[in-house]
């Protein structure tokens, strides 16, 4: 949510901070701004509510001067979208753009009123900025001045802010909001996601929570918010490629990054399955054997997208090593106060690494002495950093809102830490291990074969189908989790009201929604659960729903109960999911293209959720 991105060194800033808030546009926003300083000393400043597009076009009209800026991109938290509302904020010399949420920003704004700040919008974005005003004026240098001012608040945010009488620096800070540093030649950036810097730079430096850092044209320098006291972080190289963040063609991002699932499961998997002896390499797990012997239980905590990866990898975990496996909402883990210890391993699923739930669900996790691994997308990531250990995907930048290739992505990553720990517990048969470990080595092709042989078949049925206003997606075992995440994608982009359910209970409510103007989609594989969910298939028919069913290749037991039948190739059943959610993903996007919605940034909606 919300997009940051600054630069200073020897060019134009606004083409270029503009060019990054574009990158950053997947996060999701309802305005935008700019400010540049212009040599002169003159602080320069457009802000528009909409779409970029605006903003360009004020900025065509009316360039800004300058070779030091801070851009934005906006998701309403606080008070709704409106010029006077967007970023940057002013406050005398001091400009400012902040994501996150101030928690103690009532008790701020009753202290700035109480000493004279005149205060214009409802942000609690612009409140720092005043304070940091304050303490200027009280006679602090800047660098103090922010330190002191940060302490003073409670909550999650990623600030970058200059000053007009010293418009040779950008100082930015973090706590539990994405930040990173862009180190290029002659030239510093800073942006909330790498897509906006790597036209510019691939070495990156990723700030920790509780890090405020001085960037300046040649250098930059790292501090602690609470001691004040000099740190170092790594320097990273970022090996993403500028064009992996292009269409390549296609009409969305969201179309490009489901052809590209085969490609992102290959880089997952790649350099980790040991096919002769059925095992997946330890060193890629970032776990001891003795750690896998240890556990007593696991929980893997996520929201969204995630949360149904990790409703998978519960079946995994148990069915394949054999330890007891809770899938949980992090917002509701957190707030139960749960019995969770160091005999419990906690994975924590985050396709961003920056989740702010699922970030402080871990963290009071590992404060209760439970061991973390992460399974994240982006490396060096606030999860990760946070973990004992990191289990990354390999899907590349996901722009599209609605996620794709990194849900599959995640699969994959929950699918080899099950065989892991089964091979390290001795409970997982070495041949159905290898067979598994087979399975996954195949499964790119596969993949591809699906996306290709299904996507004008989904098309249709979303022409014939994409009117009705409710949508029932029935699955059972391992086809569960993918009907909730059908339906999500469904409600995500073309605002269709639909429902994933467990088959079984279809009978104790849902069924009471079925008629004639219900499509009611079966996922169907061969699999243990599959003569029951027939059943559940023919229940439904038996009220007229509108039946799709997604099958395994050459069942003709389902073709002849509905003439509309996807049918994806026969897998061992743990490989079921990452075949069946792909007709879903395709017919959201059919349905969605059908209504003219923006599917790679639906409304209300963002990439990386860093509010609670």
């Amino acid at each position: 949510m919300c997009g940051i991105v600054g630069y200073v060194g020897n060019e134009e800033a606004a083409p270029i901070l503009l060019d990054g808030l574009k990158r950053l546009e997947y996060r999701g926003y309802d305005s935008a701004g700019v400010a540049v300083v212009a040599p002169e000393g003159e602080l320069q400043l457009v802000r528009r509510v909409g779409k970029l597009f605006r903003l360009e076009q004020e900025l065509g009209a009316r360039p800004l001067r300058g070779r030091i800026g801070i851009g934005h991109t906006r998701w309403a938290t606080h008070g709704r979208p409106s010029e006077v509302n967007a970023h940057p904020h002013v406050a005398g010399p001091i400009v400012l753009v902040h994501n996150g949420i101030i928690e103690n920003h009532m008790a701020l704004r009753s202290a700035l009123l109480a000493r004279g700040a005149r205060i214009a919008s409802d942000t609690d974005t612009e409140l720092v900025a005043h304070l940091i005003h304050f303490k200027l004026r009280e006679g602090m240098v800047l660098e103090e001045a922010v330190r002191r001012s940060l302490l003073e608040l409670r909550g999650a945010y990623a600030i970058a802010l200059l000053s007009t009488e010293e418009p040779n620096r950008i100082v930015v800070a973090k706590s539990s909001s994405p930040l990173v540093i862009g180190v290029g030649e002659g030239a510093m950036f800073c942006g909330s996601d790498i897509p906006a810097l790597l036209p510019y730079t691939r070495r990156m430096v990723f700030l920790e929570d509780g890090d405020f850092a001085v960037l300046e044209r040649d250098a930059y320098r790292i501090h602690r918010i609470d001691t004040g006291e000099r740190v170092e972080r790594p320097l990273r190289y970022i090996d993403w490629s500028p064009v992996m963040a292009e269409k390549g063609g296609f009409k969305h991002f969201m179309l490009k990054e489901i052809h590209e699932q085969p490609r992102a499961i290959e880089d997952t998997l790649r350099g980790r399955l040991h096919r002769e002896e059925g095992d997946i390499y330890s060193e890629e797990i970032g776990l001891s054997e003795r750690d896998a012997q240890a556990i007593e239980r696991v929980f893997l905590i996520a929201c969204g997208t995630s949360h149904h990866a990790s409703l998978v990898g519960r079946y995994y975990i148990e069915m394949l090593a054999r330890l007891p496996a809770v899938a949980e909402l992090a917002s509701e883990f957190r707030g139960r106060d749960p019995i969770v210890g160091p005999r419990d391993l906690v994975v924590a699923v985050s396709q961003s690494g920056e989740t702010i739930d699922t970030l402080v669900a871990a963290r009071e996790a590992k404060e209760r002495g439970a061991r973390v691994l992460a399974v994240a997308n982006v490396i060096g990531s606030a999860i990760p950093r946070l973990a004992d250990a990191s289990f990354y995907t390999h899907a590349g930048p996901e722009i599209g809102v609605a996620s794709t290739k990194c849900f599959t992505a995640q699969l994959v990553a929950l699918l080899m830490l099950a065989i892991w720990l089964g091979r390290r517990r001795n409970v997982l048969d070495p041949i159905k291990a290898r067979e598994l470990v087979e399975g996954l080595a195949r499964l790119p092709l596969q993949m591809r074969d699906v996306i290709i042989g299904t996507k004008q078949l989904v098309s249709n049925l979303a022409k014939r189908h994409g009117n009705a206003r409710d949508v029932l997606f029935l699955g059972r075992g391992f086809s569960y989790p993918i009907a909730l995440e059908g339906a999500l994608k469904l409600k995500e982009i073309s605002y269709v009201h639909a429902e994933g359910y467990p088959a079984g209970e279809m009978k104790h409510g849902p069924i009471a929604l079925i008629d004639v103007n219900v499509p009611v989609i079966v996922i169907a594989p061969r699999d243990r659960w599959y003569e029951r969910t027939l059943s559940n298939l023919q229940e439904a028919m038996a009220r007229e729903g509108k039946i799709i069913a997604i099958a395994s290749e050459g069942d003709e037991a389902v073709h002849r109960l509905t003439q509309d039948v996807i049918e994806v190739p026969e897998v061992i059943e743990f490989l079921n999911p990452l075949l069946t959610v792909i007709p879903l993903q395709l017919y959201a996007y059919y349905v969605a293209d059908q209504k003219g919605t923006d599917i790679d940034q639906p409304r209300n909606l963002a990439k990386t959720v860093t509010v609670e």
